[in-house]
């Protein structure tokens, strides 16, 4: 399109020169002349503007022509969402091999939404160096495993947060036996960590802050890491502090090894869309406000069906009993209440996968909801 617009402007450009090197003559060239010129010079000036707006225009245009995520999911009738290669807690598969955690639950909700069907997921295991490229590339339609909202990776890299869906932050992990009882004491010690993370960015900020030495350890994966630590190979296991109780039910003795008291960092992890493409993008951030929503209203996956029959114009809204429904993201109307109904809500996930009633026994803290002294806050349904 550029090259054959570029030609032509060319040859126009030539036409003009030709018209005005005529010699005597073309000095007294007659109105019509110059009135041909002047729509020549019309037609340049147009074609150099189309020119400029096509070598301009942003990516995000190509994305858009190629099709909405969300036509893809429907007619594929299946939801391709990338999760850790096994993190306790947040995407592990279990004994059967069915993956599992708040991560996955996320994805089954996204499912629940779009298809109606919590079970129409198919899972696709990423390193953290794997992770970007497999969304970028199209490879999943949405990346849901423990990763950090940066600034970095919701700009340069082409990508959208969702939203939070677990406020973590860095901590560290030791054996009892070193009898350390703070991050403090740590100068000089070997140090497990899992390569291409902001864990190894903060890692290295903290020692430097600190006025302290370390020799890291770096493996590719959670597995490895933990693996690592359990064999001696380090003295210290740093990640987020929910993935260090996590890893350390993975130890040959869990009860060997104690999770010191510091947080060095910010940790909002949440899931992930490419950009250039809202229509899945407004699914995907409002699957998730939905469960939240729905806790703060206290509908669950067990009273969901009861709660039809709420007068609340909150939970009917929720439900898609009435509102805004599903038409504005290209959804049934009762999406929210198939989220619900077979997910759950966001306090239901949570206790499920990562709270105390887990094997990980997380309180909820900073994750409560915000009329219960958390951070946790979605926008309202209407």
């Amino acid at each position: 399109m550029v090259n054959k617009l570029s030609l032509l402007s060319t040859g126009i450009i030539a036409a003009l020169v030709v018209t005005g090197c005529g010699g005597e003559s073309s000095t007294q060239s007659s109105a019509e002349d110059q009135a041909k010129i002047a729509s020549l010079e019309s037609k340049v000036a147009d074609l150099e503007s189309q020119l400029k707006q096509s070598s301009t225009a942003p990516a995000a245009t190509t994305s858009a022509q190629s099709g909405s995520t969300l036509d893809k999911v429907k007619a594929d009738g299946v939801l391709t969402c990338g999760v850790s290669t096994g993190l306790p807690g947040f995407s592990n598969p279990n004994s059967k091999g069915e993956w599992e955690g708040i991560d996955v639950e996320y994805c089954q909700a996204v499912a629940a939404a779009v298809l109606g069907d919590k079970s129409k997921v198919k899972y696709v295991p990423l390193t953290a160096k794997e992770r970007f490229t497999a969304l970028q590339s199209g490879e999943i339609d949405v990346l849901s495993r423990n990763t950090t909202w940066t600034l970095h990776r919701d700009t340069a890299l082409g990508l959208n947060f969702v939203g939070v869906n677990y406020y973590d932050g860095q901590g560290f992990m030791v054996k009892k036996d070193l009898d350390v009882a703070s991050a403090k004491d740590l100068d000089g010690a070997s140090v497990c960590v899992q390569s291409g993370t902001t864990t190894e960015l903060n890692l290295a900020d903290y020692f430097r802050n600190e006025g302290m030495s370390y020799k890291p350890v770096v493996f590719d994966t959670a597995a490895q890491t933990s693996k690592g630590f359990d064999a001696g190979r380090c003295d210290v296991l740093t990640t987020d502090q929910s993935g260090l109780y996590a890893l350390r039910l993975n130890l040959a003795d869990p009860s060997s090894a104690v999770v010191l008291p510091e947080i060095i960092s910010k940790e909002p992890l949440g899931p992930v869309v490419r950009q250039g493409d809202d229509k899945w993008f407004n699914v995907a951030k409002w699957t998730l406000n939905t469960m939240i929503n729905a806790e703060e209203y206290g509908i669950s996956s067990e009273n969901a069906d009861e709660m039809l029959k709420s007068t609340d114009p909150n939970i009917k809204r929720i439900l898609g009993v009435d509102g805004p429904k599903g038409k504005g993201l290209g959804l049934n109307d009762d999406w929210g209440y198939q989220v619900i109904k077979q997910v759950g809500n966001y306090g239901e996930s949570f206790e499920r996968t990562v709270g105390e009633g887990s094997p990980l026994e997380i309180s909820r803290g900073v994750n409560a909801l915000w009329n219960k002294g958390g951070f946790l806050y979605a926008p309202p349904i209407r």
